[in-house]
């Protein structure tokens, strides 16, 4: 689900600013890349004709994975006899490699193998994971059975049955990681062309495309290919996403003799990487007492001559010792990983100035990771709106892509143009007060959800489904459309803030940086709800008491644990509170947003990918 916020949130987020300033954002990128492609690019190559075929291997990938992850706690509990606590810690394990590998897919493709062969493995590498999950529906010694009511005693999924499982979620992981942070510069690749007087149309005409695709595409997996797994059964349901899969790959393959193929090069990611080894490297060695014009390596064109003295350590990195063993004879550090250049510091320094208030938005993306309990409770309750027609379980999350859809938009349209002639602010509120509103609406999302689930429960109790877990309970499915409104109000106002403070506060070299942040983000949240879901399944069922989180969630007592998400969302915003305080007024966000856009170039920052 968390895939889904972020591409919403690119979409729309991405698409809200005036077209003079995406302008003179597309300038610059467009610049480079002409720059970067211009050895290697053929005339008869690239252009708005590989389009379709980067579309769609893109739309489809996202069609086809988007669609297996909110019903899969269903597949696992049935299939494979997990507990609701123990397949919820599963699936966010999955979900956080899955964003984790995408900054390994990019630096890859960044500085081995290029963009095309990285997306080429990536697209292989989902189709084969897809192709193992459906294997594992249709033949059934790759699962155990279902379990029935009249059994007390299930026979659990083997350990080479559940290897096979694994085995897909990992190659689908490897996939999404390698295809997500590449495939839109891959893009862009094509269409940075020197003799293409129009790369700025093109660019802005391609984004609009790209992102309009990958939403559709997001809403159609949360509910056309749930519906259809609900209607028509695991084996239809997961086959589906193979279809889609293999038509993305061959879409893609199509269009190699067409493409722009630019080789690898340097990524930014390593270089910060380097300036850590190198200040390890010297960890022993004395900074000199006053800054001078040969103490630190800086290229020629470098407009920096010493570092800065805040994270002072940091410095021994680019600091020369011996300029004949450090130096190549053009100026050039003989060893990278020894020596690094005054703006690789400068670079490190900046994202360590942000992550404190990157971990405040960490909270906030765990509480979506709740999605699997909140089908858990959808299966138990009256999902019909009409007499023949009923919400699959998993697709309520659709609920929060709207609110948080017409959130953004209203926001955009409605309130900034009110709230800018107040504050003075091409953004009406800073985007830390944002940042601030979209996890004080969390808290309240999680108190929502604990108020439904108490009602809810008791409902099954009157009516005596407290040992039958599968009974329908006298109560709409409807009831749980508030906390995802809620939800969605949350995040769509803490994560359009949360990216413009990054783009704001870290040079604009490092605008990749700022994309990875919220997927690095994003994988650690989904990380600390796994081991919040087994730590509280552990704590609760002490003394052989029933868990918080047992799978009959009747007996157990869902609602607890989401009053202890409420309370540590409250603890969360009192950190953040505490956090605000070492950012000062000149630095909350907004003020070198505006500031660059007077600027005659500047860098198209692009929004998260994973």
């Amino acid at each position: 689900m968390e895939y889904v916020l972020s591409t919403l949130i690119s979409l729309l987020f991405g698409h809200i600013k005036p077209k003079s300033e995406l302008k003179r954002k597309t300038h610059t990128v467009t610049k480079k890349m002409v720059m970067e492609t211009d050895n290697e690019e053929n005339p008869r190559k690239g252009g708005l004709r590989t389009m379709p075929f980067i579309i769609v291997n893109e739309s489809f990938e996202r069609l086809s994975s988007y669609g297996l992850e909110p019903n899969m706690i269903i597949y696992l509990m049935t299939f494979y006899q997990m507990s609701a606590a123990t397949g919820t810690s599963i699936l966010g394990i999955w979900t956080a490699l899955s964003n984790g590998l995408a900054i390994l897919g990019a630096i890859i493709a960044d500085s081995y193998l290029g963009r095309f062969k990285v997306v080429a493995i990536g697209s292989f590498s989902t189709l084969t994971g897809m192709i193992i999950l459906w294997l594992t529906a249709m033949i059934p010694q790759l699962k155990s059975s279902p379990c029935s009511q009249f059994q007390h005693v299930c026979n659990g999924a083997t350990s080479v049955q559940l290897a096979v499982l694994f085995s897909s979620f990992g190659f689908i992981s490897l996939g999404a990681g390698f295809i997500r942070p590449c495939s839109i510069i891959f893009g862009v690749d094509q269409l940075a062309k020197k003799e293409n007087p129009d790369n700025q149309r093109l660019i802005d005409s391609y984004f609009n495309w790209y992102y309009a695709s990958i939403g559709i595409s997001t809403i159609l997996a949360v509910t056309v290919v749930i519906y259809i797994q609900d209607r028509y059964g695991w084996q239809v349901g997961f086959g589906i996403p193979v279809i889609l899969m293999f038509l993305s790959v061959s879409m893609f393959l199509i269009g190699s003799p067409l493409y722009i193929k630019v080789k690898a090069k340097e990524s930014l990611f390593i270089g910060l990487l380097q300036a850590v080894v190198a200040a390890f490297r010297k960890r022993n060695t004395s900074l000199p007492l006053t800054d001078c014009d040969d103490c630190y390596h800086r290229p020629h064109e470098s407009e920096l001559l010493a570092p800065s003295n805040d994270f002072r350590s940091l410095n021994r990195a680019c600091m020369i010792q011996d300029p004949q063993r450090d130096l190549n004879p053009d100026g050039s550090a003989s060893n990278s990983w020894s020596l690094c250049s005054v703006e690789q510091v400068e670079s490190l320094k900046a994202l360590l100035r942000v992550l404190p208030m990157w971990s405040t938005g960490i909270m906030i993306f765990l509480t979506s990771r709740q999605f699997s309990f909140s089908v858990l409770q959808a299966k138990t309750m009256d999902r019909h709106i009409l007499p023949q027609f009923e919400i699959p379980a998993a697709s309520f999350s659709v609920f929060l892509v709207i609110a948080m859809t017409i959130w953004i938009i209203f926001y955009d349209l409605v309130l900034v143009p009110l709230l800018s002639k107040y504050t003075g602010r091409p953004r009406g509120l800073t985007p830390v007060i944002r940042m601030g509103i979209g996890l004080i609406v969390s808290c309240m999302s999680m108190g929502l959800s604990a108020i439904t689930e108490s009602i809810r429960r008791q409902r099954a109790i009157q009516e005596g489904h407290e040992d039958d877990p599968s009974a329908l309970v006298n109560m709409s499915a409807m009831w749980l459309v508030p906390q995802y409104i809620v939800l969605g109000v949350a995040q769509g106002a803490h994560s359009v803030g949360h990216i413009e403070f990054f783009y704001s506060l870290l040079p604009k070299s490092m605008s990749s940086i700022a994309s990875a942040m919220s997927t690095i983000g994003t994988a650690l949240s989904c990380l600390a709800a796994s081991i919040l879901v087994s730590g509280v399944d552990w704590l609760s069922s002490t003394g052989g008491k029933t868990s918080w989180l047992s799978s009959n969630i009747n007996r157990g007592h869902l609602d607890y644990y989401f009053w202890l998400l409420t309370l540590l969302c409250s603890v969360n915003f009192l950190y953040f509170l505490l956090v605000c305080r070492f950012y000062e007024p000149g630095n909350d966000g907004i003020d070198r947003l505006s500031n660059e856009v007077e600027e005659k170039e500047c860098d198209y920052r692009l929004l998260p990918e994973c």
